[in-house]
């Protein structure tokens, strides 16, 4: 039976899809072709009529992830009045809820380390994703009167802080981990007095 192009592109974007919520959840490594296949309602069979290897999926699955990612974080920061954009960036992004639930959020946090060690195109996929990441809080650092060039380090303080409070099997340092980037975060936003006096 001959499916159409739409079909194709459709089965495509599934694969995807799923490839990038398991990969967050469980880690590239842990998550083999055929139990994502079998996740996404598909045969193993057909992986490779859509991708040349396992690889080539890693590298669409973290676009399709921060892709996701960031546009939900982006209406939240959007929806927020200038001087409060880094703070709604810094907040969702270190909730519990997001630590909790990495199948939904940032790649950075949940699969950079390992994706470090892959081959040059995925990480250059990757690295397209941290810099929509960095231009997220270039944006919110500018509306909130703060200094765009500090984005990478509220990036970096971001994923860090993500990254050990879900690595922490003690809650509460878990949770201190999240409060303790949100500290270092504020830092880099002018208070508001000081903002209306300058």
């Amino acid at each position: 039976m001959r499916y159409s192009k739409d079909h194709k592109q459709e089965t495509r974007e599934r694969i995807i899809r799923t490839a990038a919520r398991r990969f967050r959840e469980d880690g590239v490594e842990a998550v083999g072709v055929a139990a994502l296949m079998a996740d996404a309602g598909l045969t193993h069979g057909g992986f490779y009529a859509h991708f040349p290897s396992k690889e080539a999926l890693v590298a669409a699955a973290c676009a399709e992830g921060f892709g996701e990612s960031q546009t939900r974080l982006r209406r939240i920061v959007e929806a927020r009045p200038p001087g409060e954009r880094l703070a709604a960036m810094a907040e969702t992004y270190l909730s519990p809820a997001h630590r909790d639930h990495p199948g939904q959020g940032c790649v950075a946090a949940a699969i950079g380390p390992e994706i470090a060690r892959h081959p040059a195109e995925t990480r250059a996929e990757f690295t397209r994703g941290l810099h929509g990441l960095v231009e997220l809080a270039e944006e919110a650092l500018r509306a909130d009167g703060g200094d765009p060039a500090a984005a990478p380090q509220v990036v970096a303080a971001m994923v860090g802080a993500l990254i050990l409070a879900r690595s922490a099997a003690d809650k509460t340092l878990s949770d201190r981990f999240l409060e303790g980037g949100l500290e270092v975060i504020r830092r880099f936003v002018p208070q508001r007095a000081e903002r209306s006096s300058g």
